[in-house]
C-alpha cells in the first residue's frame, strides 16, 4: 500500500524531500550562506509544489481551439505559472540582497559562522 502511494505520488514525495533538505538548511546549519542556499533550495521546492498542483492530466495550453470548444476542463490553467514565474523573480531580489548583506557582515566580522558573529557582537556592545 504505501509503495503504491509513493509510486503514484512520485514529484510530492521527490519536493517533500526537497523541502526537507530547505528547512535543514535554514534552521540548523550555522554558517549564514548555507543558511541562503538552505532558503533557495526551500522556495525552489514550494515552486516545484505549486506547478506539481496545477498540473492536470490530458489538458492542452490554454489557446482555444475549434476542435476543443469552450470547456475549460480541457485546457491548463495559467494562472500558476504567473504566480510561479513572479515568485521566482521575488526569489532571485530575495537572494541577491541576502547575498549583498553577507558580503557586508563578512567584510566586518570577518567570518559567516553565526555563533561567532554573535560572539564578537557581544565583545564589542
Amino acid at each position: 500500500m504505501t509503495a503504491d502511494f509513493l509510486v503514484g505520488h512520485y514529484p510530492f514525495a521527490l519536493i517533500s524531500t526537497l523541502l526537507a533538505i530547505g528547512l535543514y538548511g535554514m534552521t540548523l546549519k550555522r554558517n549564514l550562506l548555507k543558511k541562503v542556499i538552505g532558503m533557495t533550495i526551500f522556495q525552489t521546492s514550494i515552486y516545484l509544489l505549486f506547478i506539481q498542483g496545477a498540473t492536470q492530466q490530458g489538458a492542452t495550453i490554454p489557446v482555444r481551439s475549434a476542435e476543443l470548444g469552450t470547456d475549460a476542463a480541457l485546457y491548463i490553467n495559467p494562472l500558476p505559472q504567473v504566480i510561479v514565474l513572479t515568485a521566482i523573480v521575488v526569489g532571485v531580489a530575495i537572494t541577491g540582497v541576502a547575498l549583498s548583506l553577507l558580503l557586508v557582515v563578512f567584510r566586518r566580522y570577518g567570518t559567516l559562522d553565526e555563533d561567532e558573529i554573535l560572539r564578537q557582537m557581544r565583545q564589542t556592545a
